[in-house]
């Protein structure tokens, strides 16, 4: 598995990273054993990147997560584990220094580490952006004074929130950004950002290679934001791929893994079967190639839809 160093951090990470959502049984039961099996599989191919977050599951995913590292009995040093603050299943959402605070205490605990190697404020459209600046990212520096995370960053799906912030910060504030379903076959527009955060010296994780589920053969979630005309659009491209035998999830995968400005790419995973077909992917990748007339086939196809969105978080002024 191909590392990438991550932005100034010095850490370098797996191209595939582990979303470690799915653990939180927030797609349906993910027996412990299963669990187990596939961070286990996730190590043994290449995999050191694993990102949680306490609202994944109601604090379920970073506890599971927790379970299969200590399980796996790797060594602290070779794994690269990230979760969140800020957003809760039960509080909804607290970017306050004191919960900040309070927030990777018990991550560390239901992790059971010492440390986090990323911590991020999540999805942080869902509050004043200026408390963000003023409140939550000092909040994020003292704890990674005190050595309880090595780096911070913030995620949210709005690109717009990114340079609002680091903006607004002293330089090197703000270590690395998480952002989610812009940077796929349907949506680069996380591209026109690149260099921008480069220029901040600022690392890139992207997340949702998949759109949340519009690029596969099962289709997104009822609850999914897409307005209609995105998700008729990829379903016919889910359609085209797999009238020609091929899958629209491996397309959308490799297609994500093409950029080597973004250091991971994070797919939610909760089977061993799912991370041997990512890191499939991922090697075909680098040895094949995509398959460029299925891409350019699938692009025409999504075309009319192209860096299509929805609207996420409140209102910002």
């Amino acid at each position: 598995m191909e590392l990438r160093e991550l932005g100034g951090t010095g850490l370098r990470v797996s191209a595939v990273g582990f979303g470690a959502s799915p653990l939180g049984h927030v797609f349906g039961d993910v027996p412990r054993d299963a669990a187990r099996a596939a961070v286990r599989r996730a190590l043994d191919l290449g995999i050191n990147f694993f990102d949680t977050s306490p609202y994944y599951g109601g604090t379920v995913s970073e506890s599971v997560l927790g379970d299969c590292l200590r399980h796996a009995a790797v060594p602290r040093d070779q794994v690269v584990v990230a979760t969140k603050c800020g957003r809760y299943k039960d509080e909804g959402f607290d970017f306050s220094a004191a919960r900040v605070a309070r927030s990777v205490d018990e991550s560390l605990a239901r992790l059971g580490l010492d440390y986090v190697d990323i911590l991020h404020a999540h999805d942080i459209e869902f509050t004043s952006l200026d408390q963000i600046v003023s409140e939550t990212v000092p909040a994020l520096r003292k704890i990674k004074e005190s050595g309880k995370a090595r780096f911070v960053g913030i995620t949210g799906l709005p690109l717009s929130i990114y340079p609002y912030v680091l903006d607004r910060v002293p330089p090197g504030s703000v270590d690395v950004i998480l952002s989610y379903c812009h940077y796929g076959v349907n949506d680069t527009s996380l591209v026109d950002l690149l260099p921008y955060l480069k220029s901040k010296g600022v690392g890139v994780i992207t997340a949702s290679p998949l759109a949340m589920g519009l690029l596969t053969d099962n289709g997104p979630p009822d609850w999914h934001p897409a307005p209609e005309e995105l998700k008729s659009a990829c379903r016919a491209a889910a359609e085209y791929c797999s009238k020609k035998g091929k899958s629209i999830t491996k397309l959308a995968m490799q297609y994500s893994l093409m950029n080597n400005e973004i250091s991971t790419v994070l797919v939610g995973m909760n089977s061993s079967k799912q991370v041997e077909e990512n890191v499939a992917a991922a090697l075909e990748l680098s040895t094949s190639g995509i398959d460029k007339e299925l891409l350019h086939e699938v692009e025409a196809i999504l075309e009319p839809v192209k860096n299509m969105t929805w609207p996420s978080g409140i209102q910002q002024a």
